[in-house]
C-alpha cells in the first residue's frame, strides 16, 4: 500500500478519536447547565395510558370486568360523611348541597350496558387475504340511573339501554348487579330495570313536584359522566315549558326542564334534584356542539315521570293519545297572512296524517303557501284554538294536554278557526302508531 495512503488514513483516524473524544467531555461537562435550561420531561412508566378515553355517542366504553358484589346482609351505602370540623368552615349553600348529596348519592347507580349495532348490509364481498367480517358488531356504554322503590326498580333514560343485550348496575357500595328491562317507552326516552337486591339495600329516590319548579330555583345533578361515577354538579332552573324532540322516537316530550347545572355524555338517566333532594327530573339531553356541557341541559319532568313509570312497571308500554296531525305555532306574520288578527294565537294544522283520527273527524291541513317578508309560509290550515275547553295557544299546549289529561278513545272536542270562522268538532283520540 502507499506510504501516503497509510498515513492519511492513520491522520483521519486520529481526527474521529479527537472529536469523539470532545463531544463525550462536553457531555459530562456542561449536563448540569443543560438540566437546569430545558424542561423536564417524563415519559409514561410502562403499563401507563395516556390516552384520553373514548367516548360513545352516549357513554363512555365500561371496564371488562365486574367489581364483586357485597354481601346481601349489609344494609344500603352511604357516602363517608364529611368531618364537621370542615363543615363548620362552610357556607349555608355548601352545607345544603352537601347533605343533599350524602342524602341522594345511595339511590344513584352507575348503569353499563352492551348494545348491539346493526350489521354489514348489502352483499357479502370476500377479498383473499382478509379476515371475515363478523355478522353483528356491539359496543359498551354507560349511563346513570336511580332507585325508583324496594321492589329493585331503577329508572335511566331508553337511549342508555336501547338495543342492550346486557345490562349490569353498580350501586354505590360497589355491588354490581344484572339488570333486566321491564319497560321501555321511546316517546318519553324513559325505561325502567329490575334488579335482585334485598329491600334494605336499596335507597329509593323522593319525588318533587315539577309543576312547582320556578326559574332560578337551586338544580343539583348526581350522575356518571364520562364514567366519573357519582358526580355532582349544581346549577339553576333557566327555563320551563321546553318541548323538544324525544331523539328516540317521532314524538315531542313536553314540559321540559332546562338547567345550566353541568350534563354530559353519562349523566343520561341520573336525577335533577331540587335544595330538599327531591327528584325534580330525569337528566336526558343537551344542547352544544361540543358533545358535552355548554350550560343549556335538559330534563323530563318528574310529574311526567311519574305518570309513565308505574305503567311500564307494570305492562312495559305506555300507551299515548294521539290526534294525527303536523303543527306549528301560529306567529303573528302567519295569522296576518291568514287574514287573523296579529294577536291571533293557537295551533296551525299543518297536515294531517291519513287514517288518524284527525283525517276521520274532517281538520284540514295547511294547502296554500304565501311569500312574505322573503319567508315562505303555509298556511290555509285549521288554526286549533282549544281543546275540551282549555285555551291552546301554541303546539306546546296542545302536545301538553294529550300528554298529560287524554287517554285513546277519548271523545275531545277541538275549538277551531276555519277560514276565519269558530267551529267546534269532535274528535275521539287513538293511540300513538308503533306503540
Amino acid at each position: 500500500m502507499d506510504r501516503r495512503l497509510v498515513v492519511a488514513l492513520l491522520a483521519a483516524i486520529a481526527v474521529v478519536v479527537l472529536v469523539v473524544g470532545s463531544c463525550a467531555a462536553g457531555a459530562v461537562l456542561l449536563a448540569p447547565q443543560i438540566a437546569e435550561v430545558l424542561p423536564r420531561m417524563e415519559w409514561p412508566s410502562a403499563g401507563t395510558e395516556t390516552v384520553p378515553p373514548l367516548v360513545t355517542e352516549e357513554a363512555t366504553p365500561g371496564p371488562e370486568e365486574t367489581r364483586a358484589s357485597v354481601p346481601e346482609s349489609e344494609p344500603a351505602a352511604s357516602p363517608t360523611p364529611i368531618p364537621g370540623d370542615i363543615l363548620e368552615g362552610a357556607s349555608a349553600e355548601e352545607r345544603l348541597v352537601a347533605n343533599v348529596y350524602e342524602r341522594v348519592a345511595p339511590s344513584v347507580v352507575h348503569i353499563r350496558v352492551v348494545q348491539h349495532v346493526s350489521g354489514r348490509e348489502g352483499p357479502r364481498i370476500e377479498i383473499p387475504g382478509w379476515p371475515e367480517l363478523p355478522e353483528d358488531f356491539y359496543r359498551r356504554g354507560e349511563g346513570s340511573g336511580f332507585v325508583w322503590d324496594r321492589q329493585g326498580h331503577i329508572v335511566t333514560n331508553y337511549h342508555v339501554v336501547r338495543d342492550a343485550r346486557d345490562v349490569e348496575v353498580t350501586f354505590l357500595d360497589g355491588g354490581t348487579l344484572p339488570a333486566e328491562i321491564v319497560g321501555t317507552d321511546p316517546d318519553s326516552d324513559l325505561a325502567v330495570l329490575k334488579v335482585e337486591r334485598a329491600a334494605e339495600r336499596l335507597s329509593p329516590v323522593a319525588l318533587g313536584d315539577s309543576d312547582r319548579v320556578f326559574v332560578g330555583q337551586r338544580a343539583i345533578a348526581i350522575g356518571n359522566p364520562f364514567g366519573q361515577e357519582w358526580t355532582l354538579t349544581t346549577g339553576v332552573v333557566s327555563a320551563l315549558g321546553r318541548t323538544l324532540p324525544s331523539g328516540t322516537s317521532d314524538f315531542s316530550i313536553p314540559e321540559m326542564i332546562q338547567t345550566d347545572a353541568a350534563i354530559n355524555p353519562g349523566n343520561s338517566g341520573g336525577p335533577l334534584l331540587d335544595r330538599e333532594g327531591q327528584v325534580i327530573g330525569v337528566n336526558t339531553m343537551i344542547l352544544s356542539q361540543y358533545q358535552a356541557s355548554a350550560g343549556v341541559g335538559f330534563a323530563i319532568p318528574v310529574n311526567i315521570v311519574d305518570q309513565i313509570v308505574p305503567v311500564l312497571i307494570e305492562e312495559g308500554t305506555y300507551a299515548y293519545a294521539w290526534l294525527g296531525i303536523v303543527g306549528r305555532n301560529l306567529d303573528r306574520e302567519t295569522a296576518m297572512a291568514m287574514n287573523l288578527p296579529a294577536e291571533q294565537r293557537g295551533a296551525l294544522v299543518i297536515e294531517v296524517v291519513e287514517d288518524s283520527p284527525a283525517a276521520e273527524a274532517g281538520l284540514q291541513g295547511s294547502d296554500e303557501r304565501v311569500t312574505r317578508n322573503g319567508a315562505t309560509l303555509q298556511v290555509g290550515g285549521d288554526v286549533i284554538v282549544a281543546i275540551d275547553a282549555q285555551p291552546v295557544r301554541s303546539m306546546d299546549d296542545l302536545i301538553v294536554y294529550l300528554v298529560k289529561e287524554a287517554q285513546p278513545g277519548d271523545r275531545v272536542t277541538l275549538s277551531v278557526l276555519r277560514s276565519g270562522r269558530d267551529r267546534q268538532m269532535e274528535v275521539t283520540l287513538g293511540r300513538r302508531p308503533g306503540e
